[in-house]
């Protein structure tokens, strides 16, 4: 485990090799769960100022489930998370062939939006969890992602490599540049 200002980092950051191929995985972890993917206050306030301009991008099922309960739900650890459908899709998704893609992304793609998406979304496959005072980023395995870990291997890409924009975007660019210091000081 790496300490880099007071945040946990597990080894598996750059252990594990990982790149999405979206057209092998074809996005299955935005409608795989037992939950929507854990928001932030702040991003809740976002999806709230926004949803009028999600909304034309998103299934008529993903609509109907934000007017029915709202722009987020709760977990069964009172965690805010986005609403399903399906019993298990995102409510902010929907597909061109077959390949999930995300509303929120797509608005803010095309300009419609200043918000990205949800940061936990950006940070797929690290999972952020407090741990008292600070917070630990770990890698969460999950049998829907062994594309991307087969082309990770295949093209040598570490997870912190892949992520370095959600990682940037969480921590900012001075952390990350700490970050890569101590995995080049290991990888030595």
């Amino acid at each position: 485990m790496l300490i880099i200002n007071d945040i946990m980092v597990s080894d598996d950051l750059y252990l594990v090799k990982f790149l999405c191929p979206l057209e092998k995985c074809r996005g299955a972890c935005c409608v795989e769960g037992d939950a929507g993917a854990p928001l932030e206050e702040e991003e809740i306030a976002h999806l709230e100022d926004y949803v009028d301009k999600i909304i034309d991008y998103m299934l008529p099922e993903g609509i109907e489930a934000v007017k029915q309960s709202g722009v987020f739900d709760y977990d069964v650890d009172g965690t805010y998370v986005t609403p399903l459908i399906r019993g298990g899709d995102c409510a902010f998704i929907n597909f061109t062939k077959g390949i999930a893609w995300c509303a929120i992304e797509k608005a803010h793609e095309e300009g419609k939006i200043p918000f990205q998406k949800p940061l936990s979304c950006h940070l797929y496959p690290v999972r952020l969890a407090k741990v008292g005072e600070t917070e630990a980023v770990n890698y969460h395995k999950w049998q829907i992602c062994t594309p991307a870990l087969d082309a990770g291997t295949r093209e040598g890409i570490p997870l912190y490599v892949f992520l370095k924009d959600a990682l940037i975007r969480k921590y900012g660019e001075s952390w990350y540049h700490k970050l890569t210091e101590e995995i080049e000081k290991i990888e030595k």
